[in-house]
């Protein structure tokens, strides 16, 4: 990963709603969830959703799918990793053992 595309996609999760999003579209993998769906959750207009989605969509974090008349979206889990392995990938220069507690935190959530 470049530093630009991580830098894109920190500045994209830089902001409550899109966080919230973000983090809500990840708790629905792999179903996602309709756009509609989305705002009524985060309690957002659906104008105001549209422009957040397209910035994480820009930023690569998420993926919409059309399906009928709704588009549903999807956490794009590869993109979150390549960021976290870019900022993680000189963890502790190199000392495992300093990095096992970070990397004990993360393994119980998947």
């Amino acid at each position: 990963m470049e530093s630009q595309s991580a830098i894109a996609a920190l500045s994209a999760l830089a902001q409550p709603t899109r966080l919230d999003c973000f983090r809500l579209l990840v708790r629905h993998e792999p179903e996602g969830l309709p756009a509609g769906e989305i705002a009524r959750i985060l309690d957002v207009p659906a104008n105001t959703l549209s422009a957040h989605l397209t910035i994480l969509t820009h930023a690569a974090l998420v993926e919409g799918r059309r399906e009928g008349r709704s588009v549903i979206y999807r956490a794009q889990l590869d993109q979150i990793r390549a960021v976290t392995l870019f900022l993680l990938k000189d963890c502790c220069g190199g000392r495992a053992d300093l990095c096992a507690p970070l990397l004990a935190e993360l393994a119980p959530c998947c």
